[in-house]
């Protein structure tokens, strides 16, 4: 047994629906998600869950854009929701959320909630670049991690990735730039300082807004050195709630 799956309307538009392991359900306007937006197709998108794992899949097959957080799918590409985002079925329309939870008859314990590397780290700021698909916020991050935090946790992913060369894309005294390891575009990188910053509301004074002026010109700096930039559209942000460190 494992953890089930449910899809739920923030708007309360119909009961929370249950996604069966690996079994693609197509949604769009309908009876079933009482969706009458002529702009949302009748097969607008397919979600399908993986239970174990704790995320699902998301395809657009409409015209018009459907939405994980801010990041447009694009119609016939897929992208992966987590817990704690939000899935817009069409135009930034009909907001919907995963809940991955325990099955009762299983013993087991719910599904958790898997780390994203696609920025949302604790506090350090990330700048999310991303062509083609309209993206959202990028996370603020902190620095390298610390000797007695342990190297094996997921969470602290981030922190290895800005000592891994191979990940890095630029750095200088007071920051790193990483490619993102599950882009949601075609360019995402991650821009973080190599100071430790635990949360939002460690920022103090100008010599953080001097840190995050400079983090959002590495970003710029970034997009004007990518070869594709002029045929893209790029957007930059912070994490306020980052999952990694």
């Amino acid at each position: 047994m494992m953890p089930i799956c449910w899809l739920k309307s923030q708007e309360g538009l119909h009961e929370p629906m249950q996604l069966l392991h690996l079994q693609a359900v197509t949604l769009g306007r309908g009876p079933q998600t009482t969706i009458k937006d002529k702009k949302c197709s009748r097969h607008q998108v397919v979600l399908t869950a993986d239970c174990n794992k704790g995320y699902i899949k998301v395809k657009q097959l409409g015209a018009n854009p459907t939405c994980v957080d801010s990041v447009v799918v694009g119609q016939g590409m897929e992208v992966r929701m987590e817990p704690g985002q939000q899935l817009h079925i069409v135009n930034r329309l009909y907001p919907y959320i995963a809940q991955f939870r325990e099955d009762p008859s299983s013993g087991l314990p719910a599904a958790t909630k898997r780390p994203r590397e696609d920025g949302r780290e604790p506090s350090s700021a990330k700048v999310v670049k991303q062509a083609d698909k309209p993206r959202g916020p990028s996370p603020a991050k902190e620095s390298a991690a610390a000797p007695s935090e342990k190297p094996g946790i997921w969470s602290n992913g981030l922190k290895a990735s800005m000592q891994d060369p191979k990940m890095q894309v630029y750095k200088d005294d007071k920051v790193v730039v990483i490619k993102d390891k599950y882009p949601k575009a075609r360019y995402h990188w991650l821009v973080l300082p190599w100071e430790s910053i635990p949360n939002m509301k460690a920022l103090r004074g100008e010599q953080h807004c001097d840190l995050l002026r400079h983090m959002q010109q590495v970003g710029e700096r970034m997009v004007a050195q990518c070869k594709d930039a002029p045929a893209l559209r790029f957007r930059s942000g912070y994490h306020a709630i980052p999952s990694m460190r």
